[in-house]
């Protein structure tokens, strides 16, 4: 059996990111250079991301309970 979730979670993703960016940040970093690092790495995470994620919050992720596999489905 196959079925489809959609999953939509605007402040999952916001968090997880901003966590992911806070956690890769440098040490000694004036706050206007964080700021503008964070900037560029949230745009960056969120253009690669959109390969998947629509409108920064909606996912698919497809199970397949014969093959136990679960696939987050690619956006076109």
């Amino acid at each position: 059996m196959k079925f489809t979730v959609t999953l939509k979670d605007p402040d999952g993703f916001y968090d997880c990111i901003t966590e992911a960016i806070d956690d890769s940040l440098p040490d000694g970093l004036t706050l206007r250079e964080e700021k503008a690092l964070k900037e560029a790495r949230r745009d960056e995470i969120e253009e690669r991301m959109r390969k998947w994620v629509e409108s920064g919050e909606c996912v698919d992720i497809v199970f397949d309970l014969e093959a136990m596999t679960a696939t987050v489905v690619a956006r076109t």
